[in-house]
């Protein structure tokens, strides 16, 4: 068989974007809709061929959610990725979890831990180490203010409660939620997650600030403490 290093080589009903034309988007694979998005491939490959070593390197099986992993710099390593196919998938990347954010956003509320978890999610689950996020209510429910308190290994030695309500009286709230993720996708509450949780719950309860929740998201799950019973 001829090796094909074009898209015009390729028999026509099988170009990426020949098939979308005839049967949508829809019809295309992860692979296929990154190389309509990149257009072009390089010297000796496709872009179909470059699409799938930006989906699946190394024998990674995370497919499309490797855009989410991928760095500018490491784009940039790979032959046939300049700077305008880096900043591409990028911007692919970020719009992908801008869209989530969107369709989340309409069903958002603080009383329900599934909607906040849906909401975070896409910002979240794919942070490389562990990030925790305190949100600020008021007396009606509704966010005065969100942000992050700490990043890295989330213990008792870099989380103080001290921290959390300070930010919390400046912005008059009277509840709080925490949220962090677990870079390893599994969203179980360690016990240093429990503790800390009691701490704060506890610490609240001294100044009239209520912990309503602590979630802690996974890969594409979640875990409420609220839930579970464990504040």
């Amino acid at each position: 068989m001829k090796e094909q290093h074009t898209m015009k080589e390729m028999p026509r009903d099988e170009r990426p974007y020949e098939k979308c034309e005839k049967n949508g988007a829809g019809s295309l694979s992860d692979i296929e809709l990154l190389s309509v998005l990149l257009r072009t491939g390089t010297k000796g490959m496709t872009a179909l061929e470059l699409s799938r070593k930006i989906l699946y390197p190394m024998h990674s099986q995370d497919g499309i959610l490797n855009v989410h992993h991928w760095t500018y710099e490491k784009l940039k390593e790979i032959k046939g990725i300049g700077t305008v196919k880096a900043l591409q998938i990028m911007c692919l990347a970020e719009l992908a979890k801008r869209l989530a954010k969107a369709t989340a956003h309409s069903q958002l509320d603080f009383s329900v831990p599934e909607t906040i978890a849906n909401y975070y999610m896409e910002d979240m689950r794919h942070q490389k180490q562990e990030v925790l996020k305190l949100l600020l209510l008021n007396t009606k429910a509704k966010l005065v203010g969100a942000t992050d308190i700490s990043k890295g290994t989330i213990n008792t030695a870099l989380i103080s409660p001290r921290e959390l309500f300070v930010e919390a009286l400046q912005k008059n709230a009277v509840s709080i939620i925490l949220l962090h993720n677990h870079p390893s996708g599994d969203a179980m509450p360690s016990k240093e997650d429990v503790l800390i949780t009691k701490r704060i719950r506890d610490a609240g309860n001294l100044i009239g600030i209520e912990l309503l929740d602590h979630i802690i998201i996974g890969d594409n799950c979640y875990i409420s403490l609220s839930e579970k019973g464990l504040i």
